[in-house]
């Protein structure tokens, strides 16, 4: 008898809902339990899990790498995938291995390597993998010259974090002053150069953000398996034109992707996207986790979720070439299970309670906190 596959997804994000969703859907017809922690007690992945429990608040990096030590040897967990303190995690893959769990993450150089975007574009840049121009800024003057060089060149430029993920931080330049034009519908990236020079004027600190020009679309996003023997198992490209969505395996996208993974041991899952600059395709940026977007492969036929714990566990899947490329669709927003109670109550009166790890209720409240794919 085959035996179930624990599983555990620290304090990721509420779209991993589907992740868990092919796990338990797996071509293999294997048992699959999760258990999912989270500093939000609302988030639908705890909902969503058979287990869940809320994670302390506070904690170093270093203490994080304990807490998640036991919680592996208490729970039984054979497959870890961490999202927070990935850096810290990976780099104690023994001790993890030692209490019989697999880290479904890249090696710790792969990490550090591309926790900084600036290290990032220079690594790849090694490899003959085209990135944007860009210029590290840290004060009102550096970021002046900064987008006054990409202005010379016929580019609107933008700035972003240094570090960070999920296009947060990110802001494209106008020279335009500020109006009512910037408090009219919805909230935009866009904001008045002048406004930005007299907030790093008065920073009490330094910023640590990257200048280059507004890449155009399409953006693509290729989803990559690579194994431990820094081989790819599968490469899917995800496009993205306004709301339309698709796929490719066009090797202008695919072969610089596999460069990447592959070239710096980006073990498992990990999303490498690319944007145009003029006529190039060139590095935007490289998640070493798996997107939050991924569940889409199940368009073309693929469980990407499931093939990536097979390698944890040492069960190649082999090439993974999809059986078709899924037409092209949309996201809109959908409901998801969150636990009954609702925050306030869950933190202020019943926290001992909920603290332990419980199966997930049956029946819950919903949220809109998901994505859902439909068809164009």
């Amino acid at each position: 008898m085959v035996s179930r596959v624990r599983v555990w997804l620290n304090r990721t994000y509420a779209e991993n809902v589907f992740f868990m969703d092919q796990l338990r859907r797996n071509p293999s017809d294997r048992a699959v339990e999760i258990h999912a922690t989270h500093g939000d007690a609302d988030s639908p992945v705890l909902a969503a899990a058979d287990t869940a429990e809320l994670e302390p608040e506070g904690l170093s990096p270093a203490a994080y790498v304990e807490y998640a030590l036991d919680q592996c040897a208490r729970r039984g967990i054979d497959v870890f995938v961490p999202r927070l303190h990935q850096a810290a995690i990976v780099a104690h893959r023994a001790d993890f291995a030692a209490v019989g769990t697999a880290l479904l993450a890249p090696t710790p150089e792969a990490v550090a390597v591309f926790e900084d975007k600036a290290t990032a574009y220079e690594a790849v840049r090694s490899v003959g993998v085209p990135v944007p121009p860009w210029w590290r800024v840290r004060t009102a003057d550096e970021l002046l010259a900064a987008v006054e060089e990409v202005e010379a060149a016929g580019h609107r430029a933008c700035f972003k974090p240094a570090s960070g993920a999920g296009g947060v931080g990110f802001r494209v330049v106008t020279r335009a002053p500020f109006s009512l034009v910037h408090l009219s519908g919805f909230p935009s990236p866009y904001v008045p150069l002048d406004l930005v020079l007299e907030a790093l004027e008065q920073a009490d600190e330094p910023v640590d953000w990257l200048v280059m020009p507004h890449l155009e679309q399409p953006e693509v996003s290729v989803d990559c398996l690579t194994g431990p023997d820094n081989r790819i198992r599968l490469a899917v490209g995800r496009t993205k034109n306004g709301r339309r969505r698709g796929f490719t395996l066009h090797e202008r996208w695919l072969e610089p992707a596999r460069r990447i993974a592959e070239g710096f041991g980006l073990h498992y899952l990990s999303n490498i996207q690319f944007r145009m600059y003029g006529d190039e395709p060139v590095l935007l940026d490289v998640n070493t986790r798996p997107a939050g977007g991924l569940h889409q492969l199940s368009l073309c036929g693929v469980n990407a979720p499931w093939a990536a714990v097979q390698l944890a566990l040492g069960e190649d899947p082999g090439e993974i070439v999809p059986p078709f490329l899924g037409q092209d669709y949309t996201v809109v927003s959908g409901p998801r299970p969150v636990r009954p109670v609702s925050l306030p109550q869950q933190r202020a009166e019943e926290v001992e309670s909920l603290l332990p790890a419980v199966p997930s209720p049956a029946a819950a409240d919903s949220v809109g906190a998901a994505a859902q794919v439909l068809p164009l």
